[in-house]
């Protein structure tokens, strides 16, 4: 590259000046300034850029709708939809509503493989009657097949038959990029072909909230609408990530753009490519995060772990012993630092493998295995619990008042056949019932309704308010400032809330 050997001159004439005995200080700022001046960038990405545009292919599609615009091919979501900003398409209608009209949809792709296999997103492609793979020397090939296509990373993987071998793309590995790694993107904006931008890495395993397997490179290279599906390269000329997604006030470029890593694109493509769909691992668990007030209610010295709220009947997880209340800490060796990392490991798994699980329970640590099984079509994934809104924690102190079993801002009852027909409470369900929350308390700033049903207090259950009275008496002895609530909704839905004790 040009700034290595501009680099190298500028080395060597400061070894000449150290032989003149110039001063120490002197040779050290002008190392300094070399390392200043080559840390701006490389002067140029045209070699690269010049070897891997024709790997880069316009993809356009058609369809022909009846109906209103929300029902576009590659359009996630009706407008003002918490998809609408982060998604990039180009359209073109005509017609009026419930008038039959052909609408266009341009995005961009490259090549896998020069047989004619064609990657780009899903949303692109979605819904699309034909598609066209146009090349950087006019050629113009017709999708003959959609091998398959995966919503949850929002990838596709698409063939045509070329008459020769087409210039195809390398993978590099994405665990190696670092915030700060120049990257370059190859796509079509606004239905300009062959467009070249360069920018950095700017965030790694960034989550936006568009699913379950979350893992973006966020990155300030300019993407905008047309982009979607291209490749983005690290400066090897190495595909690092699939562009995917930005945010964007204006539908053009901000510098917020992101793509699925080439690591987590890889494994769905292989599987698009042999079965024609995905075989995600599942492990058959509902989970949610440790937060810092659950992390205390535990004992743990800092948040860590995906928290089991609910075991699947008939899963692997059931089947190896894992209880509600476990913190999951390691799946397969690999540490879980939040909840969203089990999702991702566990879908990444081979079906069929012994996994090894460290389990936080009741305060010890708990090793068990499971036998990962094949996520069923009706199962969504791992289900992830949202966490309730962090609060300040109160700095009035709660009262118990004799008579009304009041704690937390709770009022407490017992289960009676009454009150599970006033809230509408399943007859599976056990525990103690919360009849009222007080506005601004802290539970109710937990979230926390009347109707809730509390199932167990810091890991143990209860049946009887006595039962959350002790519990709580004992939390407030030992100096903890929260306690750790396992609370179930009138369908059963379970939910760990940590509420301050005061």
């Amino acid at each position: 590259m040009i700034w290595v050997k501009y680099e190298a001159m500028a080395l060597h004439r400061l070894s000449r000046l150290v032989d003149r005995s110039w001063p120490a200080a002197a040779v050290l700022a002008a190392l300094l300034a070399v390392g200043t001046a080559t840390a701006r960038g490389p002067d140029s990405v045209a070699d690269v850029a010049e070897g891997l545009q024709e790997t880069v292919v316009n993809i356009s599609t058609t369809q022909t709708l009846k109906g209103t615009k929300d029902t576009a091919p590659g359009t996630p979501g009706p407008e003002g939809s918490p998809f609408e900003e982060f998604f990039d398409d180009f359209f073109d209608e005509e017609g009026s509503d419930g008038v039959p009209r052909k609408v266009s949809s341009l995005g961009s792709g490259f090549v896998m493989d020069p047989s004619g296999l064609i990657v780009t997103n899903h949303h692109v492609i979605e819904g699309a009657d034909e598609i066209i793979v146009n090349f950087t020397d006019g050629t113009k090939l017709k999708v003959e097949k959609i091998l398959g296509h995966d919503p949850k990373t929002d990838l596709a993987l698409l063939k045509v038959a070329p008459k020769k071998p087409l210039k195809s793309v390398s993978f590099g590995d994405s665990s190696r990029m670092r915030v700060g790694d120049w990257v370059m993107a190859i796509g079509n904006p606004f239905g300009l072909g062959g467009s070249v931008t360069v920018g950095i890495i700017s965030a790694t395993k960034r989550d936006i909230n568009a699913g379950p397997y979350d893992d973006f490179l966020q990155t300030d290279a300019a993407i905008n609408r047309g982009n979607s599906g291209g490749p983005l390269f690290n400066m090897d000329g190495q595909v690092i990530g699939v562009n995917t997604a930005i945010i964007s006030p204006t539908g053009g470029s901000i510098g917020i753009g992101f793509a699925v890593p080439s690591n987590s694109a890889l494994q769905v493509l292989d599987q698009l490519k042999l079965y024609g769909e995905t075989r995600r691992g599942w492990l058959g668990v509902h989970v949610q995060n440790v937060t810092e007030e659950i992390a205390l209610s535990l004992g743990l010295q800092e948040p860590h772990g995906a928290m089991v709220a609910k075991v699947s009947p008939d899963s692997p997880a059931a089947a190896g012993g894992v209880q509600p209340s476990d913190v999951i800490l390691k799946f397969d060796g690999q540490s879980i630092e939040n909840m969203r990392d089990l999702p991702r490991a566990v879908a990444a798994t081979p079906v069929g493998k012994i996994v090894p699980l460290e389990l936080l329970r009741e305060g010890k640590t708990v090793d068990v295995t499971v036998t990962i099984a094949r996520l069923p079509a009706d199962e969504e994934d791992e289900d992830i619990i949202e966490d309730d809104a962090d609060i300040e924690e109160d700095d009035a102190e709660s009262q118990l008042l004799p008579g009304r079993e009041d704690l937390l801002g709770l009022s407490i009852s017992p289960l009676t056949e009454e009150l599970r027909s006033q809230f509408g409470i399943g007859k599976t369900i056990e525990g103690v019932i919360i009849t009222e929350v007080k506005p601004d308390s802290p539970a109710a700033q937990k979230n926390v309704k009347a109707g809730d049903v509390i199932v167990e207090v810091t890991q143990e259950k209860v049946t009887q308010p006595a039962d959350v009275m002790e519990r709580l008496l004992a939390i407030k002895k030992s100096g903890r400032r929260s306690v750790l609530l396992l609370l179930s909704d009138a369908k059963g839905e379970l939910r760990f809330v940590a509420v301050p004790t005061g």
